[in-house]
């Protein structure tokens, strides 16, 4: 039988605790486990590293709700992201990575994996015949997309890109973290990996780091879950605990975070001090229509150019009060920041820097009326 998303949210992979009845899965807080007999681990159990069973129950759900025949819980999406290169890249391969992207993942490749031998082109996700061109044949193995992107909000055309991958043998791994499971499903358009900071949405309440791959093969699964024990950079249990906390209400808090961006969206749009508002929920984004394909809504990240450049940016975002100055997002409360100077300071002085002007807002779950006079007094 197959089940709604927020029933899998609430129970795949978090039957009752066989011993007690326990309805919540139990925080497995242990380093290592008793074996029956030398080399005969009880139900495979040996070591919290190579497997424990909380990050077991999450790892289950998450696969639940992508889709994907396995899920892996990280550390954070860095380690997430760090363990699938290193799984499918070996030195002088190639890959193509949005022209639009989270700092840290610029930084990853540009600071650390290419000084390991592993070369990467920035192209345009929302284009792609840009996204083919800048593929290597015989050489890249991964096309990397964000949709929406970081910051930009840039949509990707995910069953385009998984053709455009696949014809020259490479995958599509899609980071899906602004959208969310709940919103948008990558494997079911054609992607081959999912990626996750489970910090954001998923977990739901800044009070947990963590990240996960989803994998629609079973066989590249099960070499990242090797991967995964032979690099380390693991799910502990109290975070896996903590994040699956926050997956139970992950719809729930997603319409939510979805009405109070449409509000604020519509209101910021053709405001006298916001030179232009980035949301694809706005029919004038120009990839509203693919967002609008294969997105349930638009999200609750919403991207802004003040009027008056950076220096009014900066000026709005130190003003705000209800919005949290802060970097991170996808949490119950609403946050503001200046991405130049904040999330995406790495980028500087790349084909990746940022707008100055721009500021990006998460949305959170407040009552939506508080939130636009925050902004209202902000905005000066």
């Amino acid at each position: 039988m197959s089940h709604g998303f927020d029933t899998l949210a609430i129970h795949a992979g978090q039957d009752p605790e066989a011993r007690t009845g326990a309805v919540i899965p139990p925080i497995y807080q242990t380093s290592t486990y008793a074996q029956d007999a030398v080399g005969a681990p009880r139900q495979g159990y040996e070591y919290s590293r190579s497997g424990n069973p909380t990050r077991d129950a999450l790892q289950e759900c998450l696969a639940a709700l992508e889709g994907g025949p396995v899920g892996l819980a990280f550390a954070s999406g860095l380690a997430a992201e760090d363990a699938l290169l290193r799984t499918v890249c070996k030195p002088g391969d190639h890959v193509v990575i949005p022209d639009d992207a989270y700092g840290g993942t610029y930084r990853l490749f540009a600071k650390v994996a290419e000084r390991w031998g592993l070369a990467y082109t920035p192209a345009k996700v929302s284009d792609p015949d840009a996204v083919r061109a800048a593929i290597r044949p015989g050489t890249t193995k991964i096309v990397w997309v964000e949709t929406p992107t970081n910051p930009l909000l840039g949509i990707a055309d995910l069953a385009a890109l998984a053709a455009v991958a696949h014809e020259s043998d490479a995958l599509l791994v899609v980071d899906n973290t602004f959208a969310s499971p709940y919103l948008q499903q990558p494997i079911a358009f054609g992607a081959d990996v999912v990626v996750h900071s489970t910090t954001k949405y998923i977990g739901g309440h800044s009070d947990v780091v963590g990240g996960a791959l989803v994998v629609a093969d079973r066989a590249l699964g099960e070499e990242l879950r090797y991967h995964q024990n032979a690099m380390g950079a693991i799910n502990g249990p109290f975070d896996a605990w903590l994040t699956l906390r926050g997956i139970k209400t992950l719809g729930v808090r997603m319409d939510r975070h979805c009405d109070n961006a449409e509000r604020i969206a519509a209101y910021l749009d053709g405001h006298a001090k916001v030179g232009q508002v980035i949301y694809p929920g706005l029919p004038s984004h120009p990839g509203h229509e693919v967002a609008a394909k294969q997105m349930r809504r638009f999200g609750g990240m919403i991207s802004f150019r003040a009027a008056g450049g950076e220096e009014h940016a900066v000026e709005i975002c130190n003003r705000a009060k209800l919005f949290v100055l802060a970097e991170s997002l996808g949490g119950v409360e609403s946050l503001i920041e200046h991405p130049g100077r904040m999330t995406h300071a790495s980028a500087a002085g790349s084909p990746l820097e940022v707008p100055g002007d721009l500021v990006r807002l998460s949305v959170g779950i407040e009552t939506v009326d508080d939130l636009l006079a925050d902004l209202e007094q902000a905005l000066g």
